[in-house]
This record gives structure tokens, sequence and C-alpha cells, in this order.
């Protein structure tokens, strides 16, 4: 008896622990249309995600993964959001921006130079894979 309650004793704090656990969500949004509007969709389904969980209490992770033409939104010199852009910098540390290597390539081809992307976009080997990889991982994948 003395041993069963010493090990009850043992799982309280446990129990405490696991219900006070802030839950990590993952999101993956994808662009890959070249269209202000379809990416101002997809910053705003960011922001109203990112303030839901967070006034909930839960974290969550954001990547926006760009490719095909919707790589121009993270492009310096051709994206018409880059305030927005560099907003979400400021403001949203847990949403990340992905540039796809393939589609920066195909268009350093048919430009002659490699085009300059916005500060804050990191570079994946291939949008799509990114996408397929994030959602064997558990994340979930919306293009909006």
């Amino acid at each position: 008896m003395l041993r069963t309650a010493f090990i009850a004793l043992l799982l309280v704090p446990l129990a405490f622990a696991q219900a006070g656990a802030v839950e990590k969500h993952k999101l993956a949004l994808q662009i890959s249309d070249n269209d202000p509007a379809k990416m101002n969709a997809v910053l705003n389904v960011a922001a109203n995600v990112s303030k839901y969980y967070s006034d909930k209490g839960d974290e969550i992770e954001i990547e926006i993964v760009a490719f095909n033409a919707g790589l121009h939104m993270l492009r310096e010199d051709t994206s018409p959001v880059k305030p927005r852009l560099k907003s979400f910098k400021q403001s949203m540390p847990n949403v990340s921006f992905m540039a796809c290597e393939n589609t920066l390539e195909a268009m350093t081809r048919s430009e002659g130079k490699e085009p300059p992307l916005v500060e804050n976009a990191e570079r994946v080997k291939a949008g799509v894979v990114t996408l397929i990889e994030l959602s064997e991982k558990g994340w979930t994948i919306v293009r909006p």
C-alpha cells in the first residue's frame, strides 16, 4: 500500500505538467501564383491562425512555401507585398518564408541573373518536396 501511494505521488506532478503543456501546431501555406490577392490571402490566413492560437495560449509554427510563379511574392524586385513581409518579420517570428531553389534557378536561366529575394526568405531545394516532407511530419498543408 505504501508503494502504491508513493507511485501515485510521483505521477501527480507529471499529470499537472501534461495538463499545463502548451500545444504546438504546425501549418504550411502554399503560394504558387504571381497574384498579390492570393498572397495577401495567404498572409491573412497566417496572421489570423497565429492570433487564434496565441489567444488560446497555444503555439503555432507557420511556413509559407513559394514556388513557380508564386516566387515573385518573395522577390525583392517584383514582390507587391514587401511591406507586409517586412511587418511579418518584425511582429510574427513564428512565420517563415520558403523560396523554391528550383524555381529560382529557372528564373536565373531565363533572366540571365539570379533574382534577389527579400531578406526574410529562406531557400529550400524544391517547394513541392518541402510541402510533401512537412505533410509527412504531421504539418497541415493549406492552399488559400
